[in-house]
């Protein structure tokens, strides 16, 4: 499938509540836009991991993530856990690519969903992935990382964000991801 339009800041989709997906047949065209719209979107801005649904203008409750060599699928994912523990770090999005912002999020979380095929399945994840996965599912229920700017001095150009806080440059894998095998769900 061809890459697709990101949306972009100011687009009021963005703002929309994704609702429920309900069948794998309705979830598999959508996850090959998000992969090959994932992967232009990297080939032309260097960076980039995960992508919602709602990014491409399909209000379905969808995220495609490429992580540490894994792909990860997840249908209409819930939140079963959010720890209290929290960090703080610069979030960057491909609706906003240009604009960093400085946030706080929960440290691990525990998230169920449905893979590809409909199978249920649990993920949990701590560190970067759990913001990745914050980041995404906020996607999903019309909320970006704007929105959780911790204050008015929690914007950033990415020209600003490279001269004053980039840390030292950890290069994302250049192999393809494999599928990812949370575990099955109870």
């Amino acid at each position: 499938m061809p890459a697709r339009r990101i949306l972009q800041l100011g687009d009021p989709m963005l703002r929309t509540v994704s609702t429920p997906a309900a069948a794998p047949s309705e979830v598999l065209p959508v996850f090959e836009d998000l992969r090959a719209t994932l992967h232009e979107f990297r080939r032309t801005h260097g960076f980039g991991r995960g992508i919602s649904a709602i990014q491409i203008g399909v209000p379905k409750r969808c995220i495609y993530i490429e992580f540490q060599g894994l792909a990860y699928c997840l249908t209409n994912p819930v939140y079963e856990h959010q720890s209290a523990e929290r960090f703080r770090l610069w979030d960057d999005c491909f609706s906003f690519p240009n604009l960093l912002v400085y946030l706080e999020r929960s440290r691990a979380v525990r998230v169920r969903y449905q893979d590809e095929t409909g199978a249920e399945r649990r993920l949990e994840a701590e560190g970067p992935l759990a913001e990745l996965l914050q980041h995404e599912i906020d996607h999903l229920d019309g909320i970006l990382a704007i929105d959780r700017a911790l204050d008015e001095n929690s914007l950033c150009t990415r020209e600003e964000w490279e001269r004053r806080y980039r840390p030292a440059a950890t290069p994302e894998p250049s192999s393809p991801p494999r599928r990812a095998v949370p575990s099955a769900a109870d």
